[in-house]
């Protein structure tokens, strides 16, 4: 009768700590577990919403000339600005973006770039270029386009991205991802827009994301993974069990022999 009761236990402790599918796999659409499901054709297509990063104050640049004007004519200092990397976890080489949205620009002065893509600053760049320099190339990277990711992903911190359209699965992803007891109905994000800090909420199990504002992640973006309610069960608990019941037998056999 005791070894039932404990084998009884002990399957519902196992039980109770499983993480069902429809917890664990991303991007759902009423097709979970389904395997009829046509293949090779297209199921649902969707209007993703159009995403154009717009640098904002404390971003770095990276901005690079090149012409055929002679170096001594060369009055905006083409290929002296190079390109910047990070070194031991500092950044380095670029131009920092001001506090009034502007960057130095040599003869020109100061530039206003707030507020524009990577894209519209290369153009009135370049515009500039022209005026000054003889058939030149501009080209423009912003540097320091991240996302911290905190929680229960597998590699916390701050995530540096190579380019500036970066949709929040592949964020995750450079995250290492998530583990089998993250949240990932409630997912928060903490932005950063203008002088406020939004908080948002999103769901990775549900398959609409791909149309939400918040598909992209964006520059300084703050992403929080919470833990399923199973996680201090699971945790805590079950990795004690077999203690207890160790510990129970011990009771039981103390128990049994004093009877004797």
């Amino acid at each position: 009768m005791r070894s039932a009761l404990l084998l009884f236990f002990a399957g519902a402790v196992v039980l109770s700590s499983c993480v069902p599918n429809r917890k664990f796999v991303y991007l759902q659409k009423n097709d979970l577990g389904k395997r009829d499901l046509a293949k090779d054709t297209t199921k649902r297509k969707y209007d993703v919403e159009a995403f154009d990063y717009k640098i904002q104050t404390n971003d770095i640049l990276s901005i690079r000339y090149n012409s055929l004007t002679t170096k001594e004519f060369d009055v905006l200092g083409q290929n002296q600005q190079v390109t910047g990397n990070l070194v031991g976890g500092a950044l380095l080489l670029g131009d920092l973006v001001d506090e009034q949205g502007q960057i130095p620009m040599p003869v020109v002065g100061k530039v206003t770039v707030a507020g524009l893509s990577v894209f519209q600053i290369q153009d009135t760049l370049q515009k500039l270029a022209n005026v000054y320099l003889e058939s030149p190339v501009v080209k423009v990277r912003l540097l320091n386009y991240r996302a911290t990711f905190l929680g229960e992903v597998f590699k916390e911190g701050s995530v540096t991205f190579n380019n500036n359209r970066v949709t929040l699965p592949e964020a995750l992803g450079l995250a290492g991802g998530l583990s089998d007891l993250a949240d990932r109905a409630n997912v928060k994000i903490i932005r950063q827009v203008g002088s406020k800090a939004e908080v948002h909420y999103v769901n990775l199990l549900d398959e609409d994301l791909v149309k939400s504002p918040y598909y992209y992640v964006h520059q300084n973006d703050i992403i929080v993974v919470p833990a399923l309610k199973l996680r201090p069960f699971r945790t805590y608990f079950a990795q004690n069990l077999s203690l207890a019941l160790s510990l129970a037998s011990v009771v039981l056999l103390i128990v049994t022999l004093n009877r004797r």
